[in-house]
């Protein structure tokens, strides 16, 4: 099977992850309205109300964690299921880049969280894949793509072949804020190669530099992304300065 003849299975459900600070899930409608989507769109089925007040007492207990709800039919009715777990400070906002590698994908991985995930883990790119479709880059295997060009930011647009991050979003929000412009336009690989700055946004990670495409080196974060970030650090109510740890990334702690 290459990348581009995954379809995903339907019946392993959806999901979605986010970030807890202070014992409290970050940005939690926005996701909570996303996995509702997918459950229509998916299934026509509702997200129970309930789950909402499901979540909070599954978050409290962490100071620093993620927290993923899953939806999987059964039958008539949805089974949904919550599990929260510590979080390595290392993993946010990281200094260090993404190496990325383009695979190809028509039409995109779509605007849903599938539980199976196994068309995105490409041999040679892993989670740090940049899917293109004909000329267009869309996003990553874990986060959303974006650019700084001519002093704008630039992110390709939510047309449906790409995950509608709430990092994504909250950045445009914040670039609204902030006076910054922002576009929301097809990105191409020779746009990345002359940008000012190119970088990754992710519910866990935050943004994240991204420095190479196939290769070929990129320019990673810059004053503007460096600002979005401090912006973004204070929005999710994270403590300036976050404890390092040694530890890596694994591909099941990302989310976007």
């Amino acid at each position: 099977m290459t990348a581009s003849d995954w379809r995903p299975d339907p019946a392993l459900g959806v999901f979605d992850s986010m970030l807890v600070v202070g014992g409290e899930p970050v940005e939690l409608e926005a996701h909570l309205a996303r996995l509702g989507r997918s459950l229509l769109q998916a299934y026509e089925a509702q997200l129970p109300p309930e789950v909402r007040e499901q979540v909070l007492p599954v978050a409290a207990p962490f100071e620093l964690g993620r927290l993923r709800v899953t939806a999987v039919p059964a039958g008539v009715t949805l089974e949904i299921e919550m599990a929260a777990r510590p979080l390595d400070p290392a993993l946010m906002f990281p200094s260090a880049g993404a190496a990325l590698t383009s695979v190809d994908r028509p039409g995109g991985h779509g605007p849903h969280k599938w539980v199976d995930r196994r068309g995105m883990e490409h041999p040679d790119a892993g989670p740090g894949q940049l899917i293109y479709d004909g000329e267009e880059l869309l996003e990553a295997g874990w986060a959303n793509l974006s650019a700084v060009r001519e002093g704008a930011l630039w992110t390709p647009p939510a047309d449906g072949r790409i995950l509608p991050g709430i990092a994504r979003a909250t950045l445009l929000e914040i670039a609204q804020e902030l006076g910054i412009p922002a576009k929301e336009q097809p990105i191409r690989a020779s746009d990345l190669y002359t940008a000012e700055e190119t970088f990754l946004t992710n519910s866990v990670r935050g943004i994240e530099p991204a420095i190479s495409l196939d290769g070929i080196d990129l320019p990673g974060r810059g004053p503007l992304s460096d600002r979005l970030a401090t912006a973004l650090q204070r929005r999710w109510r994270l403590p300036e300065a976050l404890p390092v740890s040694s530890s890596g990334p694994r591909a099941d702690q990302l989310s976007h």
